[in-house]
């Protein structure tokens, strides 16, 4: 059915009325839309597996709909792509194409291009300038071969391709190496500032290349103008608007740390603007959205910013884009054995071009032969910016159909490589060696002899946590005059996404190969968590240091493990899976199960001790305790012991506790006259040692012994109802015969928890003290 578009209505009367949605724009829009994000999701469900960026299954799922796949079915494209849909569409694409732009330029920093040194910028000038060397000869060969292309100027021709085969994808190369671990290691460095480098090169080549393409005019004279037009509203930009930016940024945050909501909306009003003012030069609406993301300064505003537009650009709008490209695309042309030679000549010329450049370059520099041929495979990473340069071409009909498909081929080859290729060639892994590390705790009366500081590395999730988790180590560190100095290494984990704020949290937060911050920088604008760690590390007398953790969770655990290698710590802290909420009363928000198996993996994994933190607000609520027994008293504390290697853990840790100010009791279960086994009788043995020796060096400690009858579960839950104690702790696994045989048909909500820290973790108990699970070195047992 043919519409003519100038009568088009936006929506429709409805189906009752004999009206087809689906011949109104915007009902259409809406199917267009839906079907292009579940193609490209469920295509990125495909691709996890290859570790691949999300733009390799955005850029798939934009040919799939087009006429090389689904769109050969005219009937199919007649009905969801019409032709007088793809204005509207292509409008829309391009709105969100104009955002993240914006959103590259906020998350490209220029200062890391004038940090990175002459190393890294002659890298980048190679990678740029032999590629475009090589498209010298392959212009003239595909001039020569594809029918039509000659009667476009060789000037115009060679600029396009030659972008085409030297950029490289800075937003799309940044999350593969994130994802590989890589981007902090002195070759994701490296190859950082080379893109930055890069793209920004790229981007003034494309603007030369827009100025010699457009329009219909005969005169030079009105690509020189446009030329100094753009160079004119880049000196604009950076010199005027700049600064004012910079104060926007400053005026914008209020003292609660929200952003006044008028400045978002004066930075979007400014991007549309940009974009306007380079469209009305003649050189690409995108062009001023860009660089007026270098404009803002990057901090805390850039990266609240981003968190507010970055989902709905990146998620529902730019996928329109690689749609509209995909309906582009048709590979359909590219017919007959000297098409396809084609074709493999220029993925070859692009790999050996931009792969050569690169590395040869970088061996002068003096870098290994492994890390060399890396930088190359990465600086060859094409992307989103590729497709827009070729979709520009396309657009000025410097491209045609058969050349336009062939180059979308090889930025797709290309970039599907680049992942496998690299983890070929240069492993980024950690390798966890183990090594020996220090007991988790000694009687005070001996850790100052065997150990010259107690290192603990706590994680957390959010700032929620901070408060209990300084009460904790506050007390740890405060036990005995004789007692070894305390060290903490506070890891605050964040999940990596494709989102632009979690690259520019890798950028800021991680440092030498590992994520790992040893002091904060001055004059950095400093989020909550470092603050309040820094400032009780003034006052208090441990020494804290704290980093930021920035992984997919399914990888996460590497990241804890080699922190607590590289530091030798002595027990890691874990928050559970389930954080209380402060917002509601004795609520526990679950953090899904994947936060679990990151817990999970570091247990199964550790060579040192592991604790899981079930925080219930310990410290902060002395409502809910009974009256304490002195003034002095601020917390209560209740160590379970049972016997067995996690429950002497948990019994040293809360020996640590005990102070003036800091009530310990241990509450020991006895079993009835029995027969051990040889195994239980040698654990009985180093058990009753550990309680003796922990007697004579504190006298403090309140001693409470129970017999082991049935209801043990019972038992110990009415212990955490009762309001007597602000943390109870507990040793994983017991090693009590009588327990252990009650307890072992017990259904485990929680396995990594054990039966008694599972009953005492339950949310459906009423239990309002904090739990803290402990498990021993598993090499030890």
């Amino acid at each position: 059915m043919e519409l003519n578009i100038t009568t088009m209505r936006t929506s429709s009367d409805g189906a009752w009325q004999g009206d087809n949605p689906l011949h109104h724009a915007f009902p259409l829009l809406i199917v267009q839309t839906t079907l292009v994000l579940f193609v490209s999701r469920l295509l990125a469900l495909l691709l996890k597996p290859l570790r691949q960026p999300k733009v390799i299954a955005e850029i798939l799922g934009g040919i799939l709909l087009g006429p090389s796949a689904l769109g050969r079915n005219k009937h199919f494209l007649q009905i969801i792509f019409p032709s007088w849909s793809t204005p509207i569409l292509e409008s829309v694409a391009s709105i969100g194409l104009l955002f993240y732009l914006f959103l590259v330029g906020l998350e490209l920093d220029l200062s890391s291009i004038r940090r990175s040194g002459r190393k890294a910028i002659t890298i980048a000038i190679a990678g740029i300038s032999v590629p475009f060397l090589f498209g010298v000869g392959v212009t003239f060969l595909m001039r020569k071969a594809i029918h039509g292309e000659n009667k476009v100027g060789y000037a115009q021709c060679l600029v396009f391709i030659g972008v085409a085969l030297s950029i490289t994808a800075f937003p799309v190369l940044a999350r593969i190496l994130a994802e590989l671990k890589l981007l902090t290691t002195r070759v994701g460095e490296t190859a950082m500032a080379a893109a930055a480098f890069n793209d920004v090169a790229a981007w003034i080549l494309l603007a030369l290349a827009v100025a010699l393409a457009g329009g219909n005019h005969k005169s030079p004279l009105v690509s020189l103008w446009v030329l100094i037009s753009g160079v004119a509203f880049v000196a604009f930009q950076l010199t005027l608007v700049r600064p004012f930016m910079n104060w926007v940024a400053k005026r914008s945050t209020s003292n609660d740390g929200l952003v006044d909501e008028a400045y978002i909306c004066l930075t979007l009003a400014g991007v549309m603007i940009s974009g306007f003012m380079t469209d009305l030069i003649g050189v690409h609406a995108i062009f001023g959205a860009f660089v007026f993301g270098l404009t803002i300064p990057k901090g805390e505003f850039a990266a609240k910013l981003t968190k507010r537009i970055e989902d709905f650009v990146s998620g529902l709008l730019l996928p329109l884009y690689f749609a509209s490209s995909g309906l582009r695309t048709d590979v359909a042309k590219i017919q007959g054995v000297k098409a396809w030679g084609l074709l493999a000549l220029v993925i070859s010329v692009s790999c050996t071009g931009k792969i050569l450049g690169t590395f040869l370059v970088a061996m002068l520099c003096m870098i290994p032969v492994r890390e060399s041929l890396a930088l190359g495979v990465l600086m060859n990473t094409k992307g989103l910016v590729e497709l827009i340069v070729l979709n520009i071409g396309k657009e000025k009909k410097i491209l045609n159909d058969e050349m336009f498909a062939i180059l979308v081929l090889m930025a797709l080859f290309t970039t599907f490589m680049t992942t496998p290729a690299v983890m070929a060639i240069y492993n980024p892994s950690w390798d966890v060696i183990a090594s020996p590390t220090p007991r988790l705790l000694h009687s005070p009366t001996k850790s100052s002899k065997k150990q010259k500081d107690l290192r603990i590395l706590a994680c957390i999730h959010g700032p929620g946590s901070v408060p209990s988790l300084i009460n904790l180590i506050e007390s740890t560190g405060t036990a005995f005059e004789n007692s070894p100095p305390l060290k903490v290494y506070v890891m605050h984990l964040v999940e990596l996404t494709d989102r632009s704020s979690s690259i520019m949290m890798v950028h800021r937060v991680r440092k030498n190969g590992f994520p790992f911050i040893n002091r904060l920088c001055q004059g950095v604008s400093q989020d909550q968590i470092p603050a309040a760690f820094e400032a009780y590390g003034r006052v208090g007398q441990v020494t804290i240091r704290h980093t930021t953790a920035i992984s997919a969770l399914s990888t996460m655990h590497q990241d804890i493990l080699h922190v607590a290698e590289e530091k030798r710590v002595s027990i890691i802290i874990l928050p559970f899976n389930r954080q209380c909420r402060t917002d509601v009363e004795e609520t526990m928000e679950n953090l899904g199960h994947d936060w679990r198996a990151v817990n999970q993996r570091v247990l199964s994994s550790a060579n040192c001790s592991v604790a899981l933190f079930v925080d219930r607000g310990f410290g902060g609520r002395p409502e809910r305790r009974g009256a304490p027994s002195s003034a002095t008293i601020s917390k209560r504390v209740c160590v379970l012991f049972a016997g067995g290697p996690d429950d002497r853990e948990a019994l040293e840790f809360g020996w640590r506790l005990a102070h003036p100010s800091v009530m310990v009791t241990v509450v020991k279960w006895i079993q009835v006259e029995g027969t051990d086994s040889l195994e239980q009788s040698h654990e009985r043995e180093v058990d009753e040692a550990a309680v003796a020796e922990l007697k004579r060096s504190n006298e403090s400690v309140e001693y409470i012994e129970k017999v082991v009858a049935s209801n043990v579960a019972e038992t110990v839950v009415s212990i955490g109802q009762s309001t007597e104690y602000d943390l109870v702790i507990v040793g994983k696994e017991q090693h009590h015969p009588a327990m252990v045989a009650e307890l072992a048909h017990q259904q485990l909500e929680h396995a990594e928890l054990g039966p008694i820290g599972d009953a005492l973790a339950s949310s459906s108990h009423g239990i309002l003290s904090s739990i803290l699970v402990i498990q021993a070195p598993r090499s030890k047992k």
